[in-house]
């Protein structure tokens, strides 16, 4: 157990049954808690015993909450908290949609490919607004930009943020993903691949990237904030309408991490380290300069418009089944701002 001092903040957890509108919305939107599951949660009644949550080196909340035990103060002894790493967010979507978690954290992007291949999620909380993918090269490198990767090989992790940030960062070059070849390895596996020489580039993610920089030298060619999307924290919709006690719960969890982690910045980030296996200097970097979690944490109309600045290129990208008309369909439905706001507004 972490010697980081803990503060737990006492919450009553806000439940209560999504009701869907009459309008035929997809589940859980524009829904709200009834009073019956507020009294139901209230009295220690939850709707499950269990709950499966995951917890990702790129989402300090999520290390926190762990850490302190935040959900399992707020949930007592009547729900059991299984927690599940992810490694990426392809693994985060891929834990949600084969069941085996009800909550994953995954960057933004990763959420609207998902929902737009027909997995059925939601996002319910922001947990940051980072800077946490770049165009990574090895120390003695002779690609300094992203013109230079033509005809290179380049790791990536499809169906994450890095990924995405490859794609916009070719289109903005002029080139595409046939000009290079990708080579789709689990983002560990992507650094261990260049600094091993078997690939000429990697897309990276913090931080695993921060670590590379200092450990092995690797430079970041190409920055680019604005083409990182959010990081979003989603819930299935059968999580959502028939566990909402459980989906506030979490997300009440998230303001209380989210508070505390601003508030001692410095004990975040030698969370970070110690969870990730990186140094200080490493972690703090990431915490202090690469990761805002200075945002709201309701998702809206800031999350939607940059998505829809990727929308075209995850269409070119052809890794949409339903092409353009799935992607607009999904930016319609992906939201779902219920919990957060009672979170935010109770505070």
């Amino acid at each position: 157990m972490s010697t980081i001092t803990r503060r737990i903040i006492p919450a009553i957890a806000v439940a209560g049954t999504m009701m869907l509108v009459a309008t035929g919305c997809v589940a859980g939107e524009n829904a709200t808690a009834s009073d019956s599951s507020d009294d139901s949660a209230a009295s220690g009644e939850w709707s499950s015993d269990t709950l499966s949550i995951d917890f990702a080196t790129y989402n300090p909340l999520s290390l926190v909450i762990r850490d302190q035990g935040i959900l399992e103060e707020i949930l007592g002894d009547d729900v059991a908290v299984e927690w599940v790493q992810s490694a990426g967010s392809n693994k985060a979507n891929e834990l949600l949609r084969s069941g085996s978690i009800d909550v994953g954290s995954t960057a933004g992007s990763a959420a609207l490919l998902a929902r737009s291949n027909g997995s059925p999620i939601q996002v319910i909380d922001i947990f940051s607004q980072p800077e946490w993918s770049a165009i990574v090269v090895g120390p003695d490198s002779d690609i300094a930009s992203v013109e230079d990767l033509a005809g290179k090989s380049v790791a990536a992790t499809k169906g994450t943020d890095p990924y995405f940030f490859l794609l916009q960062s070719l289109e903005e070059a002029g080139l595409s993903i046939d000009d290079v070849e990708v080579q789709n390895l689990q983002h560990a596996d992507g650094r261990a691949a260049l600094d091993g020489g078997s690939v000429d580039a990697w897309a990276g993610l913090d931080p695993i990237m921060a670590a590379a920089e200092v450990e092995s030298g690797d430079q970041l060619i190409y920055r680019n904030v604005d083409f990182n999307t959010y990081g979003f924290l989603n819930a299935t919709e059968d999580f959502i309408e028939n566990h909402a006690d459980l989906a506030q719960a979490v997300v009440d969890a998230y303001e209380q991490a989210r508070e505390w982690a601003l508030e001692n910045p410095e004990e975040t980030a030698a969370l970070l380290a110690e969870v990730a296996g990186i140094d200080i200097e490493v972690a703090t970097t990431v915490i202090e300069e690469r990761s805002n979690l200075d945002v709201s944490g309701i998702p809206g109309d800031a999350q939607i418009d940059v998505l829809e600045k990727i929308a075209p290129v995850l269409v070119e990208s052809g890794d949409v089944q339903g092409g353009e008309d799935a992607v607009d369909e999904a930016l319609e439905s992906i939201v779902n701002a219920t919990f957060a706001e009672k979170a935010v507004g109770g505070e």
